[in-house]
């Protein structure tokens, strides 16, 4: 198969989206569970989805429909939907009477994935608490810092993240609770916790009233300058980014069968490949799975090979993860001799895929594994725009259309007026998706939503048929592996090496990750600084993936623009032509 064959021209494109919006009409209009409703929130008119789950407490008692089937599955342990929400009412009480957590205390959770994380993050929004999902790739001062702006009242650790926080734990008062630990621990473990309590009652549940406008998260983000910022989402953010994606599922397959995830020989199974502090992770993989009574299937780190093992003995439905896994699945020596009949969809999100890409998944994977591609921010809880199927095949530069019912998407020009079609400018995104605002930010918040539009820092167009392209990034944000990184908060770390003079910090296109981050130094006189010695200097102050990879010294001082700014893209130019890297 290749791409030319699923190749749609664009009055058959055309035709189909026509077709899509009647059946979505219709699909709202007969009363469906679907259907969208007006409200008003902090002023801003907006569209949601009116018969779903008012809070995630009610969503994760959606699991119950099927409470024997498994849900949670991590190398031996297996926990069904029923066992899943008992363990996590268990530990709501825990929060509750042991640990005083109420309504909008913060409740942090710094791990690897597993099945405890995900019973924690339950517990903690079962109590109206508010979840801090902490980057568990940070190092202590990043960490440090989450804790400290969050204002967390207890963490969910680790023992390789214990030992980074340890040191500054007593300053901040916070509780620990512990997530397998390898030894005898002064800190208390999650499962003896849980399963020395009774689980609260629905009586005691109904005594906190968690209305949909409630705080539920704050997940960080890199932005383009300093530290992370913390993305504020309510119950209805999440609700309705969750909802969405069933809503565009349920549509498209009423237009295109083939697009179908279920099969009744292999349930719906998806391996969980992204870390669960992503809105990835954490909604479209995680939360979205007690819609689809999903088993979700949690790696210990990402290998391909592994991935290839579980996608068979799990009978994986739905392979969902950043575009640069399957890639390294498809250049797998595994990949011909591994049963992949149960796959249904070969789907990413978090960064670009390239169209080189979609060649080849489109010629390796199975007829029925239908690629899809998805646009969004943690700002936006992953909504944004999505692409699948034929539509991809058939625009392979794009990144969809803007997700139906509830999210609008709008190019603008600097001066914020909205562009016609193929005008290229800054893109927004409105909708009961886009985050409250940043955490302790209002000033941060202000510059970025306005009229209840998410300014989102990304350079695109839509197109005659509107399907979204994104052409670059306004915000000096690198995208590697889908992980973002902030060029400032690199930068800082850097010039804090006496022999730095000044440093400039900058992504180039690299085929497996999508971009390599690099750096140009200025070194002060006489200064001989390594790359292996500012590696080092590092590894200390920022997580290992902010840590350029190419880093090229001088001591001439750095080019500038008219400004008197650093000319980043000459820079930046300067080393693909270096490299001999194209754009």
């Amino acid at each position: 198969m290749t791409i030319q064959a699923n190749k749609l021209s664009d009055q058959q494109i055309s035709d189909d989206l026509s077709q899509l919006k009647t059946i979505a009409a219709a699909h709202m209009a007969a009363g469906k569970p679907l259907e969208t409703k007006t409200v008003t929130v902090d002023g801003v008119e907006l569209s949601v989805f009116a018969n779903v789950p008012t809070n995630l407490g009610e969503l994760y008692k959606l699991g119950l429909e099927s409470g024997d089937q498994t849900f949670l599955v991590y190398q031996q342990e297996r926990f069904s939907f029923a066992e899943s929400l008992d363990l996590a009412l268990r530990m709501a009480r825990v929060l509750k009477e042991k640990y005083a957590i109420q309504l909008g205390d913060r409740v942090a959770i710094c791990a690897r994935n597993s099945p405890e994380w995900c019973m924690a993050y339950m517990a903690i929004t079962l109590l109206g608490a508010i979840a801090v999902p902490m980057n568990s790739w940070w190092k202590s001062p990043e960490l440090k810092y989450g804790l400290s702006d969050s204002d967390s009242k207890l963490i969910f650790l680790d023992p390789a993240r214990l030992d980074l926080v340890q040191p500054f734990l007593d300053s901040l008062d916070v509780q620990v609770v512990m997530f397998k630990p390898e030894a005898e621990s002064a800190f208390p473990e999650f499962y003896a916790l849980a399963r020395s309590v009774e689980p609260l009652s629905q009586d005691e549940l109904n005594e906190v009233e968690i209305v949909p406008e409630d705080n539920a998260s704050i997940m960080y983000t890199s932005g383009s300058t300093g530290m992370p910022k913390g993305v504020l989402s309510t119950h209805r953010n999440i609700i309705n980014a969750l909802y969405t994606w069933k809503f565009v599922k349920e549509i498209t397959e009423i237009l295109r069968p083939e697009l179908l995830e279920e099969n009744p020989e292999f349930p719906p199974a998806l391996l969980a490949n992204v870390p669960l502090f992503h809105v990835t992770g954490s909604h479209a993989q995680f939360l979205a799975s007690f819609i689809y009574l999903r088993k979700f299937v949690m790696m210990y780190k990402w290998d391909a090979e592994v991935a290839l093992k579980l996608i068979e003995q799990e009978r994986i439905s739905v392979f969902h993860g950043v575009p640069t896994m399957a890639w390294e699945i498809m250049q797998s020596p595994s990949f011909d001799t591994t049963d992949l009949s149960s796959l249904r969809g070969v789907q990413s999100g978090g960064a670009p895929r390239p169209p080189k890409h979609l060649n080849i998944i489109m010629q390796k994977f199975p007829d029925a594994a239908i690629p899809g591609l998805g646009y969004g921010l943690t700002e936006t809880n992953a909504i944004g725009a999505i692409i699948s199927g034929k539509f991809y095949a058939s625009r392979p530069n794009s990144t969809g259309r803007p997700t139906p019912p509830v999210t609008s998407v709008k190019v603008v020009d600097e001066a914020g007026n909205t562009l016609d079609a193929c005008g290229v400018g800054e893109i927004c995104i409105k909708g009961a998706t886009v985050m409250k605002g940043y955490w302790n930010n209002p000033e941060a918040t202000a510059e970025v939503i306005k009229d209840g539009w998410f300014y989102s820092g990304d350079i695109g167009m839509l197109d005659e048929l509107g399907f979204l392209i994104i052409m670059d990034r306004a915000k000096d944000i690198v995208i590697r592996g889908g992980e973002n990184i902030g060029c400032a908060e690199v930068e800082y770390a850097i010039s804090e090496h006496p022999e730095v003079s000044e440093v400039s910090v900058y992504g180039i296109p690299e085929e497996r990750l999508g971009e390599m981050l690099c750096s140009s130094i200025m070194l002060q006189a006489g200064s001989e600084l390594s790359s292996e010695q500012l590696t080092s200097f590092l590894s200390s102050r920022i997580a290992t993936f902010k840590i350029p990879e190419r880093i090229f010294f001088q001591h001439e001082q750095l080019p500038r623009i008219a400004t008197g700014k650093i000319a980043k893209k000459e820079l930046r130019k300067k080393t693909m032509e270096l490299l001999g890297v194209d754009a």
